[in-house]
């Protein structure tokens, strides 16, 4: 993603010569107000402002301002690729992003480079917005709410000395999105506290601070009829307008923008109409888009990224008023899961494409947040986990209060559902665990059964405070996001709900991580239930790069210090590693001459049930041996309640296929069309609606399709050889002491030693040896006893001249690869043998990197890069032989269907194309999974190394 290189271009700049920020930079560093992660973020925002012009990131991406410079000469593209490359910034900067982010479409414009329109592309990748829309993604507890304070008055700032300058708003909107005005809004309101001499110097911070007016949206309409004296939101908008300067709304974007719309048919905002609330919100809605020199800052906006969502949809309807300058984003969940098209191609990115700013969790723990101690509860039921999280927090945190505010430490207990709270989970803790009823509240909507418990409200209210008596706090449906509670020390996830998600598992053992004391050593405590546990791990491990066990290491631990990397190619005389590497180039031919539009569109409308969710079900005959009556047989046959119009499915035809066609060219077939709308729809109350039960998205392909002469993609195949470095030593960089760093820290400074005298193992104990003959002669018998443990040859040290290229390793994301490589060295057919191991896993730092294919039919089809984790490999004549490539890789993950398409081509084709290039069996593939035992993977690594490297 575009994160990292704009946080190092950001950092470039202001360290440039006449850096129109740097003196503000300095201002904000010399007051120490401000966390390191603010500043940065701050850095970036100015960054994009100033030096990115304030344009939409879709422009700076297809203008080439995130994109490095690169040898097209040395890239496996054939020319019509490279020449497009060459001539094209938009292309170069979408192929360079999709090679790691999205091979197939790196492929597709490969093979057609001038198939894609790369603006439009670039556009689809950020959401089809045309403002600046930036997403910060810092975690719970970093200060959003003061960096959003600080970038409004930034703003002000600049606007006040370039008052013409639109990149620079001059009031501001904050939204909290729907659902959490419980717990957002008031959290928002601290925005008026900030003291803006944190990040502007006086007199200016005064002078704005005066001119800032602050209102929050909040009040109820009241009135019989709709006038702005009877709306007070409106009229609290309409005082200011038509141009006012330091406005700061704060509005909870779904009681006053959101319940009153809807999305219509071809995904435009339509506004509800016909009864006088929907009048009242509309009223408001239609004030703030005329706000002039507007920034809007959106909390937790990952619940907004999706172009369908009303937040969104709101959100481009003010800008195409033109008065908005920026779109801010703030998350601690920066994550994308659901699919994108772009370019025709879909695509699921790893995080939020729009995000210019990501702060990790784990760095946050290290640097300013609570360290927790995550316990996972193994086949415990949930009153168990919960009797023994009590015991834990009670030990810890019985006498513990806070001295910022006075509060008391506080456990919470995330219950499944307000019966489980109320029939087992608090009975439990009063009756069972003798838990004062005085010391738990109950928190919840209530239901027909179990009222919302009296008092709750004002309780929940106060728990933050000296007044607050309650020291574990039940809730249901609350406290995931935005709940700023710094005396909460514990959380307790019991059980797994069904409706629970691995983010929401993320969010909510976070709570208790917000910092309280600043500058004190505070720690939390967090239980899980296995399955929570598992899946808060496979959470942090995709989205942090983490684990639970690193959270665990980085709370006892602290900062954690860096060790230096050191390169051992030359004394190992590591010479570079020969293979051929498939080379794919196509090009198209036609299969028909002409498009056969009228057939394809016919043969189509009828055969409509082929793109059903379940093919089985075909007529409402079928159903009748199998449904009551009539109504469940219409839910079977026919779902969803999208609003369908057929002008407007026409449109959206039009438009996803990228300008190749227009509606008038789906209308010269308006007769075969028709049908198709009428099979994919069905009428209900006089409109009609998409059956959701049809793949929409597959028949509107199919339409396209239809109006395309058909052509065939031939490939050429090649084996291109390379030469690839096995360690690229100038990328080397100092990493943090995991405790998975190998060898270990005494290991690699007796290797160091070795390498520097080049003394054999005889000699170096010799010399030890008679050094600490001299201290003892000396009478320094402690110093002769250090020397003589200094001198012992470690273990690692030994294996030295058959492995670490490098040292040390760092393993801190698989012990399994750390344990493999340890075992191997020890391993009796590798020990007998003149081999040698070396790990190639670490991404960036190694050039054997293989692009791999599959074969779809007659094609070959790029599914991505594929790194090595190990070789063993033997030499002649100085240079290496054969290679035998070992994976190591968790059961889990090596059920993912890229790296399965990856290891099938490095089992067959690879193998086969070296083994017919080189006239003999150059390389092996072995894969290590850890649902096997430690003594079968060995047992199967020893017979694959004599099978081998035993033929020649």
């Amino acid at each position: 993603m575009i994160r990292d290189v704009v946080h190092a271009r950001a950092k470039e700049w202001l360290n440039a010569p006449g850096c129109p920020v740097a003196e503000i930079v300095k201002h904000i560093r010399a007051k120490g107000e401000l966390r390191e992660v603010q500043i940065e973020a701050i850095e970036t925002y100015l960054f994009l402002k100033i030096r990115g012009d304030n344009k939409p990131l879709w422009r700076l991406f297809a203008e080439g301002f995130f994109t490095p410079q690169i040898d097209l000469s040395a890239e496996n593209i054939n020319e019509r690729a490279r020449n497009k490359l060459e001539e094209s910034a938009a292309a170069r900067a979408l192929w360079h992003w999709a090679r790691n982010a999205a091979p197939p479409l790196s492929a597709k414009i490969t093979e057609s480079p001038d198939g894609v329109d790369y603006e439009a592309a670039a556009k689809e990748m950020f959401y089809g917005v045309e403002y600046a829309d930036y997403l910060m993604s810092l975690p719970m507890g970093a200060g959003k709410t003061w960096l959003m304070a600080a970038f409004i008055y930034l703003d002000l700032y600049f606007a006040s000395n370039e008052p013409d300058n639109s990149a620079f708003a001059h009031n501001f909107l904050v939204l909290a999105p729907s659902g959490l005005k419980s717990s957002i809004v008031p959290s928002l309101r601290t925005i008026e506290k900030f003291d803006p001499s944190w990040v502007l110097p006086e007199p200016a911070a005064s002078q704005l601070k005066a001119a800032l007016r602050f209102e929050v949206l909040d009040r109820p309409a009241g009135g019989s009829r709709s006038n702005r004296t009877q709306n007070p939101n409106a009229h609290k908008v309409n005082q200011y307008l038509p141009s006012p300067f330091g406005c700061v709304f704060v509005v909870n974007a779904e009681r006053v923008i959101l319940n009153r719309t809807d999305i219509g048919a071809d995904g435009e905002l339509l506004e509800k109409s016909g009864e006088e609330k929907d009048h009242l919100a509309n009223e408001l809605r239609a004030l703030l888009g005329k706000i002039p020199r507007l920034s809007i800052l959106i909390d937790e906006v990952h619940h907004a990224t999706s172009g369908d969502i009303k937040l969104r949809q709101v959100v481009n309807k003010w800008c195409d008023s033109g008065n908005i300058c920026t779109v801010l984003g703030f998350t601690g969940t920066p994550f994308e899961s659901d699919r994108q098209h772009i370019a025709g191609v879909p695509v699921t990115p790893s995080e939020i494409t729009n995000t210019v700013y990501y702060y990790p969790l784990l760095k946050a723990i290290k640097n300013f947040l609570k360290r927790p101690q995550v316990k996972d509860a193994v086949n415990l039921t949930a009153q168990e986990v919960i009797g023994k999280a009590v015991a834990d927090f009670r030990r810890k945190y019985k006498n513990m209060v806070y001295s910022v505010n006075g509060a008391i430490a506080k456990m919470a207990i995330y219950c499944t559902s307000i019966e489980t709270l109320e029939t087992e989970i608090y009975p439990y803790m009063t009756e069972r665990l003798k838990i004062p009823a005085s010391e738990i509240l109950r928190f919840h909507k209530g239901n027909k059964e179990h009222p919302k418990p009296a008092e709750s409200e004002k309780d929940f209210r106060e728990l933050d405070s000296r007044f607050g008596k309650k020291r574990y706090v039940l809730l249901v449906g609350i406290g995931r996001e935005g709940w700023d509670c710094r005396s909460l020390a514990s959380v307790v996830l019991p059980q797994k709900s069904k409706s629970t998600s691995a983010t929401a598992i993320v969010q909510t053992t976070c709570r208790c991580l917000r910092q309280a004391d600043k500058g004190m050593d505070e720690t939390a405590l967090i239980w899980l239930n296995q399955e929570n546990a598992n899946m808060l791990n496979q959470r942090l491990k995709k989205e942090q790069k983490t684990s639970i066990q690193a959270v665990n290491a980085a709370a006892r631990g602290g900062d954690l210090p860096l060790i230096d990397r050191h390169s051992r190619i030359k004394p190992l005389r590591l010479p570079p590693i020969k293979f051929y590497q498939l080379k794919v180039t196509y090009h198209a031919q036609k299969a028909e001459e002409s498009a056969n539009t009228r057939k394809k569109l016919d043969g189509l409308a009828g055969k409509l049930r082929n793109y059903k969710s379940s093919v089985t079900i075909r007529t409402s005959d079928d159903l009748r041996a199998f449904c009551s009556d009539d109504s469940q047989i219409e839910s079977v046959i026919r779902a969803g309640d999208e609003v369908a119009r057929y002008d407007g499915w026409l449109h959206s035809v039009a438009k996803e296929s990228l300008g190749a066609l227009s509606v008038a060219d789906l209308l010269a077939f308006d007769a075969q069309l028709k049908p198709v709308f009428n099979g994919i729809t069905y009428a209900k109350g006089g409109a009609r609606f998409f059956n959701k039960l049809y793949d929409i998205d597959e028949i509107n392909a199919r339409v396209r399709l239809a109006f395309a002469i058909k052509r065939i993609l031939l490939d050429r195949c090649e084996s291109v050889p390379k030469s690839a470095e096995l360690l690229l030593a100038q990328k080397l960089t100092p990493v943090t002491d995991s405790g998975k760093l190998y060898p270990s820290k005494e290991e690699t400074a007796q290797i160091l030693e070795f390498d520097a005298t080049g003394m054999t193992e005889e000699k170096f104990t010799k010399a030890v040896a008679a050094r600490a003959k001299k201290l003892m002669d000396k009478g320094k018998l402690k110093e002769a006893r250090e020397e003589l443990e200094r001198g012992e040859i470690q273990p690692a040290t030994r294996h030295r001249d058959r492995t670490f290229h490098y040292i040390p390793h760092n393993f801190a994301q698989s012990g399994m690869e750390r344990n493999a490589l340890h075992d191997i060295l020890r391993l009796d057919e590798f020990a007998k043998r003149p081999l040698e191991i070396y790990y190639n896993g670490a991404r960036g730092l190694t050039e054997f990197v293989i692009d791999c294919y599959a074969q779809k039919g007659e094609r070959w089809q790029s599914v991505g890069r594929y790194t090595p984790d190990f070789l063993i490999i033997n030499r002649k004549c100085g240079k290496i032989h054969k290679a035998l490539i070992l994976e190591t890789k968790g059961a889990i993950f090596g059920e993912d269907p890229n790296f399965q398409a990856r290891r099938a081509f490095m089992e067959t084709a690879f193998l086969r194309e070296n083994a017919d290039k080189f006239g003999y069996r150059k390389f092996d593939f072995l894969y290590l999974t850890d649902n096997r035992t430690k003594d079968e993977n060995l047992a199967r690594i020893g017979d694959r190394i004599t099978e081998f490297f035993a033929q020649e």
